[in-house]
């Protein structure tokens, strides 16, 4: 079982382990927001409810400018696992601009894609291929993105991990 951590702001900041949440909360830095009443926690002097959403009762300063490392399983979920040329299920990731041609690693560079437009396309561009992109591919932002271990949430997060309007 996770935890969502909140920085004193509300704002998410880690996923921890519900025995470190539980550790914070018995220590006094941080108080229980939501819980899973159905799998609680016995101890030698008492039960506990198993934290799945604590607030730190100090705020915590965050380095600004945080920015989100490219990586594989990233562009796949940003991408929601759909080619971005046809729109199938995507396993590959492709470089839009090859890495032959001086493609980079980054965001904007890189797209999910499927086996088999992968194995087409090649070491060609999609303009090269008369194909065209079904988006822009953009870095991902929101605080879900930031927060590691949030990729896979759970009910009670989701309106502190909403992306800000």
């Amino acid at each position: 079982m996770r935890t969502l951590v909140l920085n004193a702001g509300y704002e998410p900041l880690a996923v921890v382990s519900f025995k470190r949440a539980l550790v914070l909360v018995l220590s006094g830095k941080a108080v229980v927001v939501a819980s899973d009443d159905d799998h609680p926690v016995h101890g030698t002097t008492g039960e506990w409810d198993r934290p799945s959403v604590i607030l730190l009762r100090r705020y915590v300063r965050v380095p600004s400018g945080r920015a989100v490392p490219v990586s594989r399983r990233g562009v796949l979920r940003r991408d929601d696992q759909r080619c971005a040329y046809c729109g199938v299920h995507a396993s590959t990731i492709d470089h839009v601009m090859p890495r032959s041609r001086g493609g980079a690693d980054s965001w904007e560079n890189l797209v999910a894609c499927c086996l088999r437009c992968n194995n087409i396309k090649g070491d060609r561009t999609p303009q090269e291929m008369g194909w065209s992109l079904r988006f822009a591919p953009r870095p991902p932002h929101g605080t879900a993105w930031l927060v590691r271990g949030a990729e896979r949430t759970q009910p009670e997060w989701r309106e502190y991990l909403a992306p800000a309007a």
